[in-house]
């Protein structure tokens, strides 16, 4: 003590590392605008994805891009967890591979109100159907055109032919072509059928050899035309992060192909145990989700080769993956099959760092794009394991008040390795929260935020900016509430309601306020350090004219007569 120190000792006041902080937006592309009811893969989601580097966003936020279930059309619950959603496909982009002509073409709708998915299926199916037909030649092209380039059609014979794809698009196919020719859940078909018997399935795959054709075509324009827009969001510097909840539909492709790794009567194929929460705060008799259980020691078994094709399909739609339900892995409910609600069941064991080491062996090291949602019920073990592999967390905004100050959720007590977001598709608009919350609760909000006296509005403008500002390096916003949506307006799912869910666009009239917003959001970004990194000139420039050219080539097939 009381020696000299280097003469540079003051220069040196950097006390740590940060780490990168990024911003994101929470927008599906059935929401973004669209000619033909709803969002699609085409020119307005190409849009978007510019305006949102335009904003300072790296992430772009989607909910599952399956195919839902067509009561709800929930995008939680599918027939196939590895397959895209047909009615995102893009029929102007349909028209400029010379699938379609533009008098097939039906005039664009105008963009008002929420989607209609059972008018837009009505509308747009059999105008896929038809194009797909073209692609694989059982009818003529358009009149007038050459019909699909060579380009496409190389395109579409490596997809047929990848590894990956061929694992599990046959499968796919065939249960489609099934449940064509068949009613009610898979369990509930003739024996032969529902157990795969060899010879069944050699005659499904006879009598629907056209159908299964169009399928694999329909799946591989939804394939090409997603991964255009995902490779012009990377143009972009923007990351696209999928959603995949953790457990799969009974009556799908999924379980049908792979019995055996389910918690199932093996004998019928019904299920013996199910998913769900237990009761809480929120429901008197828990949530009762309905998807089977997994057999997770068969699943060590074959040292998670099912899960790993799942994820890797997955993965290779995106750049990061958001597991829904996260804390099954460490610990899950399970219910009986046979109940009506979730009030009795029982919590298991996960499969915890087996079922990350298992994955790794075959697929690398996935955890680093993975992000935990990690809501509700939370214990030692989920946290833990969160932990291990290293994935940030979540926090909500919106579930920060009612408690003390140690809530997790309050913006002092963020983590670093977290994702923020003000609010979540399945909770309530920020502005619609605020306008309908009690008394006590706004007193704190305003007390904590310096909320008072604004309008919900206002408030929803002021919880972006906290999580922005939040220590957490991933902050996610939903479009709605950058646009300062109430419920009424704005809000996309109502957990535990069947119908009137994930209907939600952008209007004429939200678009119209979206370049003020740009410059709003922009400022935020910036301040907060979450802006997309300057690229050196150079690069910028090669990367700014192959940004260009794809925009110009889906801007020319939206203008095309």
């Amino acid at each position: 003590p009381g020696a000299a120190v280097e003469a540079e000792y003051t220069e040196n006041t950097k006390l740590r590392e940060f780490a990168r902080r990024r911003a994101g937006l929470l927008l599906h592309p059935t929401s973004c605008p669209g000619p033909d009811g709803c969002g699609d893969l085409g020119k307005g989601a190409h849009d978007m994805a510019k305006w949102m580097s335009e904003a300072g966003f790296a992430m772009w936020q989607v909910l599952p891009l399956v195919p839902p279930e067509e009561e709800g059309w929930s995008p939680y619950s599918s027939t196939d967890a590895l397959c895209g959603n047909d009615l995102m496909i893009s029929l102007d982009l349909l028209v400029r591979e010379g699938l379609l002509s533009s008098a097939e073409r039906p005039q664009p709708l105008p963009l008002a109100g929420r989607c209609d998915f059972d008018a837009v299926a009505e509308r747009k199916r059999p105008l896929i159907a038809r194009a797909a037909r073209r692609l694989v030649g059982l009818e003529a092209p358009p009149e007038g055109a050459e019909g699909p380039s060579e380009m496409l059609l190389e395109a579409f014979e490596a997809f047929k032919a990848d590894e990956m794809t061929a694992s599990w698009l046959p499968d796919s196919a065939l249960f489609a072509a099934a449940c064509a020719r068949n009613e009610g859940s898979w369990w509930e078909w003739p024996a032969e059928l529902r157990d795969r018997e060899p010879a069944a399935l050699e005659a499904l795959r006879e009598d629907a050899a056209e159908d299964i054709a169009v399928f694999v075509a329909t799946q591989f324009l939804f394939h090409d035309q997603w991964q255009a827009l995902h490779k012009y969001a990377n143009s972009l510097d923007i990351s696209i992060v999928g959603d995949m909840p953790i457990y799969v539909g009974g009556h799908s492709s999924d379980v049908w192909a792979s019995r055996e790794l389910f918690a199932l009567d093996q004998t019928t194929g019904e299920a013996a145990e199910v998913s769900g929460v237990p009761p809480d705060a929120f429901s008197a008799t828990g949530q009762l989700w309905g998807s089977p259980l997994y057999d997770w020691e068969a699943h060590e078994a074959e040292g998670y080769a099912w899960w790993s094709r799942r994820l890797g399909v997955s993965l290779g739609l995106v750049d990061e993956m958001r597991i829904d339900h996260f804390r099954a892995l460490a610990g899950y409910y399970a219910i009986d099959g046979k109940a009506d609600t979730a009030m009795e069941g029982t919590w298991r064991m996960g499969p915890r760092m087996g079922f990350f080491e298992g994955i790794e062996k075959r697929l690398g090291a996935v955890r680093k794009y993975l992000i935990a949602e990690d809501l509700g019920v939370i214990t030692p073990d989920v946290d833990k394991l969160r932990r291990e592999i290293g994935a940030p967390g979540m926090v909500v905004l919106l579930f920060a008040w009612g408690g003390s100050w140690t809530n997790t959720h309050m913006p002092h007590n963020h983590q670093e390795n977290s994702v923020c977001y003000p609010g979540t598709h399945d909770n309530d608009t920020v502005a619609g929260w605020y306008a309908e919350a009690d008394e006590e609760t706004l007193a704190q909000v305003d007390a904590y935020m310096g909320t008072a006296g604004m309008t919900p509005a206002q408030v929803a403008d002021k919880f972006v900016r906290a999580a922005m500002a939040s220590p957490a390096r991933i902050s996610i916003v939903q479009m709605q509430d950058l646009l300062g949506l109430e419920n009424a307006a704005g809000r996309m799912n109502t957990p535990a309601v069947g119908t009137g869910n994930w209907g939600w666009r952008l209007t004429s009239q939200d678009i119209a306020r979206l370049g003020d917003v740009s410059k709003t959001i922009r400022g935020v970004t910036d301040a907060s350090g979450r802006s997309t990194p300057a690229k050196p000139k150079a690069a910028a420039k090669k990367k700014a004219a192959g940004a260009a050219a794809a925009d110009a080539e889906v801007s020319a097939a939206a203008d095309e007569p």
